[in-house]
């Protein structure tokens, strides 16, 4: 039975939602894409109420078993990151409600995973979803590429670990067998895991 993933790419002004069903092969499978998004010059309560009243539709109909969001992380542009950790907490309550995981990855861990190279230009990304989830061209716009290629992110990391249906932990066991049959971007990802544990361990 296939995980299904919403990825969400969060924004204030775009907040990009994608569903995709990933079967235990890795065999992506796109079933929806949107944005939501309010004009420059919302008030915040209406921006952030838009993207709740979206992300509430979204979970109502796709009833994912996982949501895959983007990490916030530290930029230059302190409003940007404030704009994304708010629309971000909006959109862990509503899977919340819903008792639905949510794991975050960082836009560098989704780039590894889907292109193989952690410093990826947002090209290169969209090509690889469009070539994934076998689509004539990514995505429209980038915030819902993007959005497909955190669930698609995720839904690797459920097949690689064998954590389908939960959102995926840097603990959980590798799958019988070690990591073959994957491909040389999930084998990559597994061993730098590996790897940031033992540290964490010592």
């Amino acid at each position: 039975m296939p995980l299904r993933v919403v990825g969400v790419d969060p924004g204030l002004t775009r907040c990009g939602l994608a569903v995709v069903d990933v079967e235990p092969n890795r065999r992506a499978t796109l079933i929806d894409v949107s944005v939501v998004g309010t004009p420059p010059g919302t008030p915040l309560d209406q921006r952030l109420l838009a993207i709740a009243d979206g992300i509430d539709a979204w979970l109502d109909e796709h009833k994912p078993d996982v949501v895959a969001l983007e990490r916030v992380f530290s930029q230059l542009n302190v409003s940007t990151v404030m704009g994304t950790a708010q629309a971000s907490g909006v959109v862990i309550v509503a899977a919340a409600r819903r008792n639905i995981p949510v794991a975050l990855h960082t836009p560098t861990e989704v780039k590894a995973a889907v292109t193989g190279s952690g410093t990826a230009n947002k090209l290169a990304v969209g090509k690889m979803v469009a070539k994934i989830l076998r689509l004539d061209a990514p995505p429209s716009p980038a915030d819902a590429a993007d959005a497909a290629a955190l669930a698609i992110t995720h839904g690797w990391r459920g097949a690689a670990f064998g954590a389908a249906g939960a959102a995926a932990s840097a603990s959980a066991p590798r799958p019988a067998g070690g990591s073959s049959g994957l491909t040389p971007a999930q084998r990559a990802w597994i061993a730098a895991e590996a790897k940031a544990r033992a540290v964490k361990a010592r």
